[in-house]
């Protein structure tokens, strides 16, 4: 035999040994054998009767528990068998926590120290309350974009989405006696970031996995974070294969945008929020990887993912409003929409790779669509589509390159912006935006929220008409 999970030798009794007690009382239990080495050979344990009834003792009066201590005889000896069950609570040594890994015995610490205590508990991460937040201090912008986006899904009552924001909060599950809970910052308020570290994204272009060319990050509430991800990947950071069908122009990109929408909203909804460190996604010449620290359920492994599972979300207070926002499912089938959107797309199946608390997520770009797009790629600045790049576009008019650059379809503000190449934000407002809208050439898809932002713009018949 050897030791495992469940099984340690000692060849005396140390009462540092108490923390090895406590890892299996905070594991699945296990047994501690004393009067063994490390092969497990029995080597004889002096005073065994005094240490039958002491041990117990130590045991109660120090960790608050009862074990079964008994004398075992084999053929090389005697040998005492301490018996630890698995203990609901959590159990700590002197202030310490441990817990078996294998056949060791770790001290839980940080990040997995806060996940251990929560789950004992019977919490969540994200159903904390945290004090000293109120409704008022949420996004109000927020909370009604969640309103157009819920009513659009038909997930929430029509009563309910006329309520109070008071009222709708509390029907999210987002409080607990006077306290918001982690999951109504994250959802609603402007700066997630005061109170959740890392609770941003982080896009860069790399020439290879040490040269950064350039990047982005996003901020905000995490719907926010979801429409901006995506709209910015698209726009700036992947280079779409252009053809035509007659006069119809046809662009195709790397990644299908149903896939990289579901790899965004699994990364942002079910990620780790206890790690201080942004969800990364870099994007190369022939491929596109994201980052994000998970937890999986116990025993959970990447087949587990990969196949049919029940849907267990480790934030469940987000998944929920997500998924009343018609944003994703409940049926734990967002890793499989994935691989479906690029079977339908007929583009390279995707890489799951997970590594402790690390999950991966690559989509290699086919080789037809790398030789569509030629060998050479500019990495120097934002990728902007060759029909609107202000270098090689030899309309100057302001308002005629804005109708130019819609004529791909609708664009948000900052989409456009990137699109024309301009770096003067005030400047694409007052020349270009403004005028364009002036002269009745282009329109705001949500003309009754002019802020928001999910507003984009898109070509009027005069607009297109100029064309």
């Amino acid at each position: 035999m050897k030791e495992h999970q469940q099984l340690e030798w000692k060849e005396t009794w140390k009462d540092e040994f108490l923390r090895v007690v406590c890892a299996f009382a905070n594991a699945d239990g296990g047994i501690l054998q004393i009067g063994k080495n490390d092969k497990g050979k029995i080597v004889g344990l002096p005073n065994p009767t005094k240490l039958l009834e002491d041990i117990p003792n130590i045991v109660r009066d120090v960790l608050g528990i009862i074990v079964d201590v008994d004398l075992r005889q084999e053929s090389g000896g005697e040998f005492l068998e301490i018996t630890v069950d698995p203990y609901p609570n959590p159990i700590s040594y002197r202030g310490r926590y441990f817990m078996r890994s294998g056949s060791t015995t770790q001290e839980l610490k940080g990040a997995a120290l806060d996940r251990f205590l929560l789950r004992r508990h019977g919490r969540t991460w994200d159903g904390v309350p945290i004090p000293g937040v109120q409704i008022t201090d949420l996004s109000a912008s927020a909370i009604a974009r969640f309103r157009h986006l819920a009513a659009a899904s038909g997930r929430l009552d029509a009563v309910d989405l006329s309520a109070s924001d008071a009222s709708l909060i509390d029907k999210l599950k987002l409080t607990e006696g006077n306290y918001l809970k982690r999951a109504a910052v994250l959802l609603f308020h402007e700066d997630p970031e005061t109170f959740v570290t890392g609770a941003f994204v982080k896009i860069g272009f790399f020439r290879s996995e040490s040269d950064l060319a350039y990047h982005d990050t996003l901020h905000g509430d995490l719907f926010t974070q979801v429409a901006r991800t995506i709209d910015l990947v698209r726009t700036k950071y992947l280079k779409a294969a252009i053809t035509y069908q007659g006069i119809q122009r046809i662009e195709r990109y790397p990644v299908p945008v149903d896939a990289l929408r579901e790899a965004v909203l699994n990364a942002l909804v079910h990620r780790d929020y206890a790690m201080a460190a942004p969800i990364q996604i870099r994007v190369y010449a022939d491929k596109l990887k994201i980052w994000n620290p998970v937890v999986l359920p116990d025993g959970w492994t990447v087949q587990n993912l990969l196949g049919e599972h029940s849907s267990a979300p480790y934030n469940p207070t987000i998944a929920n409003a997500f998924f009343r926002a018609g944003e994703i499912e409940a049926w734990g089938r967002g890793i499989q929409r994935i691989f479906d959107a690029c079977r339908t797309a007929a583009t390279p199946e995707p890489q799951l790779r997970i590594s402790g608390h690390d999950l991966w997520l690559e989509f290699p770009f086919s080789q037809a669509y790398l030789d569509s797009i030629g060998s050479g790629r500019e990495v120097t600045a934002p990728v902007t589509d060759p029909v609107t790049d202000p270098v090689t576009d030899p309309v100057t008019d302001p308002v005629h390159r804005v109708v130019r650059a819609l004529a791909a379809g609708e664009m948000s503000p900052s989409a456009l912006w990137i699109r024309l190449g301009l770096k003067h934000r005030p400047t694409f407002r007052e020349n270009y935006l403004r005028p364009a809208l002036a002269q009745g050439l282009i329109a705001p898809t949500l003309p009754d929220k002019p802020n928001s932002r999910l507003q984009k713009y898109r070509l009027t018949e005069k607009g297109r008409s100029l064309l």
